[in-house]
């Protein structure tokens, strides 16, 4: 009886691709055309944003040159998409567009990608948007996006683990110290949730690295908070030649 009224589900409301519109086999998927359209991350990968790498994986921990020049405070970190192209409109749609269906393809897509650095008692957290940001776009994308993935792992999540009390102004067109300046202690732990942190792994989640200032604010707040040690996954990533 239950498939029946799924199939006529599909016979109203036909499958269509989160990409294009396209119709398409299973729910939230993509096109063939969309999805050889989208630049999925595989093969050798910084260790500590995710981004490609030239060359074999050989097992060895590999690092790009931004993760080399900067120290980065969380340990370990992955993304699922290089930020261009299809890629860039499916993040732009999920962040701007109202697409929150976006979500859902993402988190399986995030959680391919970061399977190989979770560790155990691990609790994912999005990065937190200010509440006026919040008021003007409704939804915080990071937040949609940690829920999907954490049922997607079976991991606990907490979305409030982490606050941003003060409002700072947008970081696009800053330039890279600037953007570290201006988001540097923007983000603290939630006083009422640092018992879900303290002495354990988190995996903080977000749609985009540019620079990883935004990121690095946020692992900052996670070890005030007394976590052990902080990952971080984002649908995409920024690489120079994208």
């Amino acid at each position: 009886m239950i498939h029946k009224f799924q199939t006529a589900l599909r016979v109203v409301y036909p499958s269509r691709c989160v990409g294009c519109g396209a119709h398409v086999d299973s729910d939230y998927g993509l096109c063939g055309q969309c999805w050889a359209q989208t630049p999925f991350i595989g093969g050798l990968v910084c260790d500590a944003c995710g981004v490609p790498l030239p060359g074999q994986d050989d097992g060895h921990r590999a690092y790009c040159d931004d993760c080399m020049k900067f120290d980065r405070p969380w340990v370990r970190g992955r993304s699922a998409l290089v930020y261009q192209g299809a890629a860039r409109k499916l993040v732009l749609a999920l962040k701007h567009g109202d697409r929150q269906d976006t979500a859902m393809p993402a988190a399986k897509w995030m959680a391919n990608a970061v399977r190989p650095i979770l560790k155990k008692n691990m609790i994912l957290a999005p990065v937190p948007l200010h509440w006026r940001r919040m008021i003007a776009r409704r939804y915080n994308q990071a937040a949609l996006l940690a829920r999907a993935l954490a049922k997607e792992l079976d991991l606990p999540h907490c979305p409030d683990l982490l606050i941003r009390p003060h409002h700072t102004q947008t970081t696009e067109g800053m330039g890279l110290a600037e953007r570290f300046e201006s988001l540097a202690g923007s983000i603290e732990p939630h006083p009422r949730r640092l018992h879900r942190m303290a002495g354990r792994p988190v995996l903080l989640v977000d749609d985009v690295m540019t620079t990883g200032a935004t990121l690095s604010a946020a692992t900052r707040a996670c070890l005030v908070g007394r976590a052990s040690d902080v990952c971080v996954i984002t649908l995409a990533r920024v690489a120079k030649d994208a």
